[in-house]
């Protein structure tokens, strides 16, 4: 028999949602790691006291009961491989994997068991339902009723709040038992209380997530965030991670608390308490404890009387109280030499953090992502401006992270540490010598070597050497638009081109005259690009007949409002998930209704699109002829101007200036093809016969004379 068994896509049911991950069963005992958050529960096989199997919603579930009264539940087993686990758990832990069914047939009258910290309600022997006393958050009790209230839970769509029990009266004198009941939910309940005084407390400190100033009391169990309008109670078992970050500017400092479950206030939950501290700050720390106390519990990691910056003193506590290590930025070095590089997330700017097993960005949102739940990254064009670029993150459940403006000197380095990291990189090209291949995530760019790459050391080099020089050249240079598909060799010769030109064009020309072509083909370059898009958006007629809408968009638009009504409030992102569900879900004839009605708006558009095409080509037609016939017109009218300011004199060299005009023509006239010439020939001939006004009253007067 395998000393491990290993199973993908487990279930852990954690207060009434379902996380998935990774199971994995050997002799020392059984491990199962959270896909999502990365926590690792570590059950020692002489800890387990029972195994049962049962059926469940998502096919078999295994239930372990430990000595200590923790239970833990996975889902997703097959049915098949109960016998692979049952023999596991007989030969490796000595224990009989036991096959009980829950009992549905649906009564509300029962026993209710205490075992460890659960609650069990039964018929007869079999379990109903069962309850994890430490998700209950609250017990109350009434005239025969106990009232229990939960933790919300915010990755279950649907929540169990409150469950009552009505409990009978006995006929034993002095036993209640409403409160007995109470009582045994309590011992094991997750009720926090502040009893006793508080290790410490820290006065008004600044707090980003959740905004505010606050009065942290640190107590042996939990903290208690105090605010003039909000109280937050949050316990150690909640504390995921801690981070200790330093700024940009270096004289402030974050110091940053994971939590899961996260506190909440109203609808908004905050997964991240993020302190922000002044590196000058001082303070001195007295416990209130005795140094026994604090040798006994702390063991040298505080002492009675400490005192320092006030990061350290709230971060050295936090590590003591909590006991988990401080996360800090490892080797990583930006640009400006910050450990951390300024960029945007989702239209807010904050820091992003490259760490040695993650990224982390604060603060607005804070995001923290492992390196081992990143399918890939990509280094993407600024959609704005070239000055900038993107750096996207695809995690393996498919959420993208896309962090945009960052500056194009952090891309070096940023670079070179994912590239130190091993973490795929989607735009990579082929001589890199990737392991896997990326072809169907094909990038913008159609060179396969990292121009982008070249480009900026090479920019960044001669940054550095022209730093003190603030000539107009070095500020084109700077403002020059970046295109990775071309070469710095391109550029040198376009100048150099220009420059032989403008020189070998004449001895009397200045340095000045000299200069004027080459900046002139430099803002010709940089242009081109930025007016392409407007020529292509001239072509667009705003009389052109719609496209039409596909089946799906057609019932959209007629069930969009049936949807908000039956769900109200409902988000625009939750109604376009809901529509593509309720489609899915559609039957197959109900959909060839909108099938038929999507093609029938095809013909119709088809039909359109025949007649605006034939209206268009006539409209140009006649707009062609109409600037002809207007074109015409001018130049008649300029004929007749020039015969009546005509003098006598000019009127009786008439024929030596007709000769002149048959040989002579102005440049814009002179064309290189023999049509265009045939063309004037035959419009100077026109303008001659049009131009034959009857003669004027002076002509006729000199003529009399």
């Amino acid at each position: 028999m395998a000393d491990t068994l290993e199973f993908n896509e487990i279930y852990q049911e954690v207060k009434g949602s379902m996380n998935d991950g990774r199971l994995r069963l050997s002799r020392q005992g059984v491990i199962f790691k959270n896909s999502k958050t990365g926590k690792v529960d570590n059950i020692q096989a002489s800890e387990l006291a029972e195994g049962v199997w049962r059926r469940v919603a998502l096919g078999h579930g295994l239930k372990l009961l430990t000595k200590n009264g923790h239970v833990y539940k996975y889902d997703g087993f097959r049915e098949s491989e109960f016998d692979k686990l049952s023999d596991f758990f007989k030969a490796h832990y000595c224990l009989e994997l036991a096959e009980k069914d829950l009992c549905v047939k649906g009564w509300n009258w029962g026993t209710v068991r205490f075992g460890g910290q659960l609650l069990s309600f039964d018929i007869g022997e079999q379990p109903v339902f069962e309850i994890p006393l430490s998700n209950v958050s609250q017990c109350t009790t009434g005239k025969n009723e106990v009232t229990l209230e939960f933790h919300q839970n915010d990755d279950a769509e649907v929540s169990l709040m409150e469950v009552r029990f009505y409990v009978p009266p006995t006929q034993e004198d002095g036993v209640d038992p409403v409160e007995a009941f109470a009582q045994n939910v309590l011992s094991k309940a997750d009720v926090i209380q502040a009893t006793g005084d508080a290790i410490c407390i820290f006065r008004e400190l600044q707090c980003l997530t959740p905004r505010g100033r606050y009065d942290i009391r640190i107590y042996p169990t939990f903290l208690h965030l105090h605010g003039k309008t909000f109280d937050y109670k949050i316990p150690y078992t909640t504390v995921l991670r801690l981070f200790l970050l330093p700024h940009k500017d270096q004289r402030q400092m974050f110091f940053v608390i994971s939590l899961d479950p996260p506190i909440k206030q109203g609808q908004t939950r905050y997964h991240f308490l993020i302190l922000l501290f002044s590196k000058d700050e001082d303070i001195s720390l007295t416990l209130n404890m005795n140094e026994e106390e604090v040798e006994k519990r702390f063991e040298g990691r505080l002492t009675k009387n400490m005192s320092g910056s006030l990061y350290e003193m709230v971060s050295r506590v936090m590590k003591a109280l909590v006991n988990r290590k401080i996360t800090v930025p490892g080797n990583f070095q930006g640009h400006s030499g910050a450990q951390c590089i300024t960029c945007s997330y989702k239209a807010s700017s904050g820091l992003l953090y490259p760490l040695e097993r993650g990224f982390i960005y604060v603060h607005k949102p804070p995001v923290h992502i492992r390196f081992d739940e990143i399918s890939f990254v990509n280094f993407a064009r600024g959609t704005t401006t070239t000055r900038s670029f993107d750096f996207e993150i695809e995690t393996k459940q498919g959420t993208q992270y896309t962090f945009s403006s960052i500056e194009r000197e952090e891309y070096g380095k940023l670079f070179d540490f994912v590239n130190a990291k091993k973490l795929n990189i989607k735009n990579r090209g082929l001589k890199e010598g990737m392991k896997q291949s990326y072809d169907e995530y094909a990038d913008s760019d159609e060179d396969q070597h990292d121009a982008y790459l070249e480009r900026m050391k090479e920019e960044g080099k001669i940054r550095e050497e022209n730093a003190n020089d603030s000539s107009d050249g070095s500020g084109e240079e700077t403002d020059e638009s970046f295109n990775p598909g071309e070469e710095d060799d391109d550029v040198a010769e376009e100048f150099d081109s220009n420059a032989s030109a403008s020189s070998s064009s004449g001895d009397g020309d200045s340095d000045r005259e000299d200069k004027k072509p080459a900046k002139k083909a430099k803002i010709v370059k940089d242009r081109k690009p930025r007016k392409k898009q407007p020529e292509s958006k001239k072509g667009k007629d705003p009389n052109a007949p719609k496209r039409p809408m596909s089946a799906y968009m057609l019932w959209l638009n007629a069930s969009r409002e049936k949807i908000k009504s039956d769900h109200p409030g409902i988000s625009i992102t939750d109604l376009s998930k809901k529509a593509g569900e309720l489609w899915k879900a559609m039957s197959k004839e109900k959909k060839e209704e909108w099938d038929r009605k999507a093609e029938d708006a095809r013909r119709d558009y088809e039909k359109a699109m025949k007649e605006y095409s034939v209206g268009s080509k006539a409209d140009s037609h006649r707009g062609e002829r109409s600037k002809k016939k207007k074109k015409k017109q001018e130049k008649q009218v300029k004929g007749k101007g020039d015969k009546k300011g005509a003098t006598s004199k000019s009127s009786s060299s008439k024929s030596p200036a007709k000769g002149m005009s048959d040989s002579f023509k102005s440049k814009e006239f002179v064309s290189s093809d023999e049509s265009s010439s045939a063309e004037s020939k035959k419009e100077d001939s026109e303008d001659e016969g049009a131009a034959s006004p009857p003669p004027s009253s002076e002509d006729s007067a000199s003529g009399s004379d």
